[in-house]
């Protein structure tokens, strides 16, 4: 006991400051998220496609892009004309609908309008907006979220918001908005609790194997501290009488206390940073091939691209089958099979029995697909509100599909299902019935956090006093004369 005491003193000199940033940041994170990519503002920065300046149909489009296996092909309206974007589980191409010609964004100006036609939609004040060079990244956009979309365009608002946002060059999308208050308490939010300053995130082997043994490390001190606790609660036979006195006893208190959330806080944030270390899976791109089947792209007729008053169309392989989804807003879309006869899906979404179909040719022996009901917070969300989400079970994996796109959305086997349970629970208390009350949820995290920093912040001043101690020690000891 006597070791275990002496690392979890020394363990806490070290971590307990990490761990107070951790919960004081966790609140903030709670209430501003880090910025991220959003289907309603990619949206407003989009035009009404007009059919005058669609001169190719999307079979065309697929057979100039040279992508041998199309899985999707989009149709936006841009500021600067239609464009198709074309893509397959690998490759990717934007091209222009009027001659076919590269779609890309490579200018200033282009981004500009493109900028000008969300802060219309938004009632900006386009006055002052400028934008410099295309970059690779900043604090903003250093995720792998953003690849596939570099360099970026930023173009820059100047108004009393300080908003920015951010254009794609390869698709000419709206990827992502910022605010001033929304970055200035970030900072103090998910950059502090991530650890995440540029610099160390672009190098993203090295921040998650940091981040990975910074977690582990502190998990395993906090593992100390607990048994230290309860040996000496037990030992002493006083009840919940704390065995010290002053700060100590404070800490020795809000440990007791908040052992069980701190515990699962450290492991879960530890667990979050596995990145394929132990919770390996199959790439879900080959399922996605499987899914979309095999699809005669050359059987669209020219006249698919014309459709009046959307802003985008798109187009989906889905069991050897092509739908097409018609767009005029983020909340509405009209959905069509395209063959053997055009026809219009009631609801405008997929059905049971089609994604049956097309996961048949994934798998054989898989059950019924159903709809995950809305009270699995645990499931991923459709990009399009209140969508259904399918899910379809084929032995030990679930495969869960967009009922509104047909977009394989996730692939768990048993290992990654109870992570995300532990993960979701554990860290950030999203489970039933604390989803379905919001409002108790959130005292819940606050709460727990604001019990956490006030045991973390206690062991960070006894730690700097026997830190202080032990210096003054040695101090003197090598002034004393022998």
């Amino acid at each position: 006991m006597r070791v275990l005491t002496l690392l979890h003193r020394w363990w806490g000199v070290m971590f307990c400051l990490l761990f107070a940033m951790w919960f004081a940041s966790g609140i903030a994170m709670h209430f501003v998220p880090f910025p991220s990519s959003s289907e309603t503002d990619r949206f407003a920065a989009l035009l009404p496609i007009d059919p005058d300046r669609v001169g190719h149909g999307p079979a065309e489009a697929v057979a100039a892009s040279g992508i041998a296996e199309v899985l999707r092909v989009r149709l936006v309206g841009r500021s600067d004309g239609p464009i198709y974007l074309i893509s397959g589980p690998s490759a990717f191409r934007t091209l222009r609908a009027g001659d076919l010609a590269d779609g890309a964004v490579i200018s200033t100006r282009t981004a500009l309008d493109i900028a000008s036609g969300y802060a219309r939609a938004r009632g900006l004040d386009t006055a002052r907006a400028h934008a410099g060079e295309p970059i690779a990244f900043d604090q903003w956009s250093v995720s792998g979220a953003f690849d596939s979309d570099r360099p970026l365009y930023r173009v820059a608002f100047d108004d009393i918001s300080g908003t920015e946002l951010y254009v794609a060059s390869t698709t000419g999308d709206v990827v992502l908005v910022t605010t001033q208050r929304a970055r200035a308490l970030n900072y103090i939010g998910s950059i502090a609790h991530w650890i995440y300053p540029t610099a160390l995130r672009h190098h993203l082997q090295a921040w998650t194997s940091l981040m990975w043994w910074l977690s582990l490390l502190a998990w395993i001190g906090a593992g100390f501290g607990v048994v230290i606790g309860l040996t000496r609660l037990d030992v002493r036979n006083r009840g919940a009488t704390a065995p010290y006195r002053g700060l100590q006893a404070w800490h020795y208190r809000f440990g007791l206390v908040c052992a069980p959330f701190v515990l699962g806080f450290a492991f879960s944030g530890w667990l979050s940073m596995d990145d394929g270390r132990w919770l390996k899976g199959r790439d879900a791109r080959a399922d996605a091939r499987s899914i979309a089947g095999t699809a005669d792209w050359s059987s669209l007729s020219p006249g698919e691209g014309r459709g009046a008053g959307v802003k985008e169309i798109e187009w989906f392989a889905f069991g050897g089958n092509i739908y097409r989804r018609e767009r005029a807003s983020p909340e509405q879309q009209r959905l069509y099979e395209t063959s053997p006869n055009i026809t219009l899906l009631d609801g405008g979404l997929l059905r049971a029995g089609e994604i049956d179909h097309a996961i048949g040719h994934l798998a054989a022996g898989c059950a019924p697909a159903s709809i995950i009901a809305t009270s699995d917070n645990s499931a991923v969300k459709s990009r399009m509100p209140d969508a259904p989400i399918f899910r379809a079970i084929c032995g030990d994996t679930w495969f869960e599909i967009d009922g509104a796109s047909g977009a394989l959305l996730d692939r768990l086997n048993a290992p990654q299902r109870a992570y995300r349970r532990l993960f979701e629970g554990l860290h950030t208390l999203r489970f039933w019935p604390l989803t379905s009350h919001p409002l108790l949820r959130t005292i819940l995290i606050v709460a727990l956090c604001g019990c956490g920093f006030a045991f973390s912040l206690t062991g960070v001043v006894i730690g700097m006093q026997r830190l202080l101690i032990s210096l003054r020690s040695f101090s003197r000891s090598k002034t004393r004369v022998p």
